[in-house]
């Protein structure tokens, strides 16, 4: 899997040798910024969505662990670049994946990055898992993965959906959750609830619907007072609902 990944160093030379290396034996790596100082780092960190940090201890102005303490919550992994060996305890306090010494080793970067792609993996694998309802232990609920773990909805909430590109938007009585997963994925996961796939854009929970407007696909409103376009094609297939 890729990786998204900046480059923490203040040293211009420094950060070149690792660049290089990075784009020679680990492809996988996405270099998506590089950083000369906390601050340009933390700024980084802060426009991009990160699988990975390369992070040099020592810097001016501060050090890596005063990056790493404005960043609590933190879902990248970190790979500690540095030439002390002092810094190894703190490290492993920050929960870094891996600590390489420089001059860098192109095997122990290799092994530093796959062994973050394993880490990564996991989580993907994890947050497909837990998005799927959960029908057996606890009826009638549905997960959903977020950035530091996941939430749980009862089906019954969920008024809406609405599709955004490769997310999905979440519509309750009162808000809407954001999810990485398209419209579509959600639509197989609620199949065997009441949810009924009515344009292209939403996927409408069939308990809140309170009024069908007529037209050539016509249109619902919802509960909470949302008018939602049903497309032609969609049109049987819903009023099969009624």
């Amino acid at each position: 899997m890729k990786l998204n990944a900046i480059l923490v160093e203040d040293e211009a030379n420094s950060r070149e040798i690792l660049r290089n290396y990075l784009g020679k034996y680990c492809a996988d790596v996405n270099l998506v910024g590089e950083a000369a100082s906390i601050q340009e780092g933390l700024e980084l960190v802060q426009k991009h969505d990160l699988d990975l940090v390369f992070l040099d201890v020592e810097m001016p102005f501060g050090n890596a662990f005063d990056l790493l303490d404005q960043l609590p919550d933190r879902t990248f992994e970190t790979v500690f670049v540095t030439a002390y060996n002092q810094y190894a305890m703190d490290a492993l306090n920050s929960h870094a994946a891996y600590y390489l010494m420089k001059p860098i080793n192109i095997d122990e970067l290799i092994k530093a990055v796959s062994y973050v792609q394993e880490i990564k993996q996991k989580e993907n694998e994890l947050a497909d898992t837990v998005l799927h309802p959960i029908l057996k232990s606890v009826e009638g609920k549905i997960t959903l993965p977020q950035q530091y773990g996941f939430q749980v909805l009862n089906v019954s909430d969920i008024l809406y959906c609405q599709a955004d590109d490769n997310y999905t938007e979440i519509y309750l009585e009162n808000k809407k959750i954001l999810v990485s997963k398209t419209l579509k994925y959600f639509e197989d996961a609620l199949a065997g609830f009441s949810f009924a796939r009515i344009h292209k854009s939403y996927l409408v929970n069939v308990n809140e619907v309170v009024k069908y407007r007529k037209g050539k696909g016509g249109s619902v409103v919802v509960s909470n007072g949302k008018e939602l376009l049903v497309s032609a094609s969609k049109k049987k297939d819903f009023l099969a609902y009624f």
